[in-house]
This record gives C-alpha cells, sequence and structure tokens, in this order.
C-alpha cells in the first residue's frame, strides 16, 4: 500500500488542478491604465500569450487600455466599479507604487487592492533620437548646466512619478535644482517615444523595456540605464550604466498585476496558482527574455509584503525631494 504521504501529495495536486478547472474566468480581461505601446501594454500582452500558451486560460484574455493618472484612473475604477470583478487584473509598475506613496491615486492607499504577481523586472534608462548631439550623459549634462530650458525632457505621469524621479536624481548629483528643468508630461511609455521620435522632445525618461524595440531598429539610443552592472543580454551590453558614469543611480522598474479588493479568496487563489504555475515555466522565460524583461518572481503574500515595503520606502525618497510632508 502506498504510504499516506503519497495519498496526501496526490489528494493535494487534484484539489490543485480541480480549482483551476473550476474557477477559470469566462471573460478574462487585462486592463493596461496607460495608452497602448508602454509598458503596461507590454505587461498585459506578455500575461495574455504566457496564459493562453501555458494552456490556463481556455480562451485569449482581452486587452484593454484605461489611461489616465499612470494608473490612478484605472485604480479606483476597479476598486469602485468592480471591487469584486475575478475576470479583471490590473497591470501596475514600481511608478505606481512610487505614486501610491505621494497620494496621487486619491483616497485609496496601497492597501485597497489585491496584489497578485509580478512578470518580471526591466530598469530606468535615458533616452535619445540616434542622431542626438548627446553621445554620452556627460553631454546631456554638460547641456542641462548650460541651459536647462533647451532641453526638453519627456516623460510619463506627473512631476514625482517614476520618470521624473529618474531625471531628477541625475539633475541633483550634478548639483542642478530638478525644477529647473524643462518637461513635458506624457501618458505611458509609448507617448514617451513617439514624442522623442517625433522631435517634441530631446530626451527621454524611460525605461529599457519600452526602449529596446528602438534601440534595435537603431532609431534611438540609450545614454544610461539604472541598473547595478551592465545588464546581460546580447543587445544590451553595450549600454552603459549611470554608475559607471559616475551617477550613483539604480531603478528596477518592476512589473506586475492586482486585482479588486472584494474578488474572492477562492478566485484570488486560482490566480495564484496560474502565476505560480506561469512563472516556473521555462517557455514564459523565453516570453519575457523576448521583451526585455528580468527574472522577478513574487506571488500572494510575498507580493503584498513587497509592494507595503516598497511604499514605505519612496515615501522617504519623495520627503526628501520635497515632495510630500
Amino acid at each position: 500500500m502506498p504510504p499516506l504521504r503519497t495519498f496526501a501529495l496526490a489528494a493535494g495536486c487534484l484539489l490543485l488542478a480541480g480549482q483551476l478547472f473550476a474557477a477559470e474566468p469566462k471573460h478574462p480581461e487585462c486592463i493596461a491604465p496607460a495608452a497602448p505601446g508602454g509598458g503596461f501594454d507590454l505587461s498585459c500582452k506578455l500575461a495574455q500569450s504566457a496564459l493562453l500558451n501555458e494552456q490556463i486560460l481556455s480562451t485569449p484574455m482581452r486587452v484593454t487600455y484605461m489611461p489616465g493618472g499612470v494608473g490612478a484612473v484605472a485604480y479606483n475604477a476597479v476598486i469602485t466599479q468592480h471591487p469584486a470583478d475575478a475576470n479583471t487584473l490590473v497591470a501596475w509598475s514600481s511608478g505606481s507604487l512610487l505614486n501610491l506613496a505621494q497620494g496621487k491615486f486619491g483616497r485609496f492607499d496601497e492597501g485597497a487592492v489585491r496584489w497578485l504577481a509580478t512578470v518580471g523586472t526591466s530598469y530606468g534608462a535615458i533616452a535619445v533620437k540616434s542622431d542626438s548631439p548627446y553621445k554620452t550623459l556627460a553631454d546631456l549634462v554638460k547641456a542641462l548646466k548650460a541651459d536647462p530650458s533647451k532641453v526638453v525632457i519627456g516623460f510619463s505621469g506627473t512631476i514625482g512619478g517614476q520618470d521624473w524621479m529618474q531625471a531628477a536624481l541625475i539633475a541633483k548629483i550634478a548639483g542642478i535644482n530638478p525644477r529647473n528643468l524643462r518637461y513635458v508630461a506624457l501618458e505611458g511609455g509609448g507617448e514617451i517615444i513617439t514624442a522623442l521620435l517625433g522631435g517634441q522632445t530631446q530626451v527621454g525618461s524611460t525605461d529599457t523595456s519600452d526602449s529596446m524595440p528602438y534601440i534595435q531598429s537603431g532609431d534611438m539610443r540609450l545614454l544610461a540605464v539604472f541598473a547595478e552592472q551592465r545588464l546581460d543580454r546580447p543587445e544590451m551590453k553595450n549600454i552603459p550604466t549611470a554608475k559607471e558614469q559616475g551617477y550613483d543611480i539604480v531603478w528596477p522598474v518592476v512589473r506586475g498585476f492586482y486585482l479588486g479588493p472584494k474578488v474572492s479568496d477562492e478566485d484570488y487563489a486560482w490566480w495564484k496558482a496560474a502565476f505560480d504555475k506561469l512563472l516556473a515555466s521555462q517557455e514564459f522565460a523565453k516570453l519575457r527574455d523576448q521583451r526585455a524583461l528580468f527574472p522577478f518572481a513574487m506571488t500572494g503574500p510575498e507580493l503584498d509584503t513587497y509592494v507595503k515595503k516598497q511604499v514605505a520606502d519612496y515615501k522617504v525618497l519623495a520627503k526628501e525631494f520635497g515632495l510630500i510632508q
């Protein structure tokens, strides 16, 4: 007779399989809380492809767009209008957490939703067109010191947001008042690239995953990436870090999903199990790599703890820049 442990393990597997089958959402949807083409769009489409490829979902997940406040509109809409809707995932990034730390999502804080899973991380970056006169970060800083009004920097969100913070950190280290920089606020990574390539801006404060298709096409260059060391990918190994150029700035851009606050424990468990399976898959790793993301796998309570610590850390940073009291 097989030992009791074998029966217990088999029963657990059957329970998980039954849960996955019984609770599959009928109309799965991923909300990208920005215009098409940026990092939120990338996150949703990565999950859309991977969940179908792994046969976790039997029907394709629909991707919809809800721009506004770099996530604020979607955050408030899910909490107030669809709090128990287990069909709907919403994409978030580290920038979302920075905005939450500053109270930019209105009356709701980081405890107002159910943090579900991450799918990877990219890194902040400073981008220019391929024919830009700025060949290095030093070139850009020299121009900013000479006359900051002549360099238009495109970023997603508002003053105090993630992209603004990246440029502000460079300015602070260089001895430039970040508030003297000339900014254009845009909605999402797609608009940053459009403005840069169209000549409306000279610099884009963005991230690697948004930028890589345009780097590989030859339309853009990255002056710096905000990582600890050069990124270990063939297409990224020649991009210098800000650190090696004298600017000790590291800014990972973690990407993931949350659910509404009243989604049932059963439905939440279904999604958690789905992403646990996905994140362990080699096929998912290939899809993630194709989108210039690096491994960062976290789900459930572990992710909830991470999010709340990050928000607390971002509050400290925001206070240093006088963004909150």
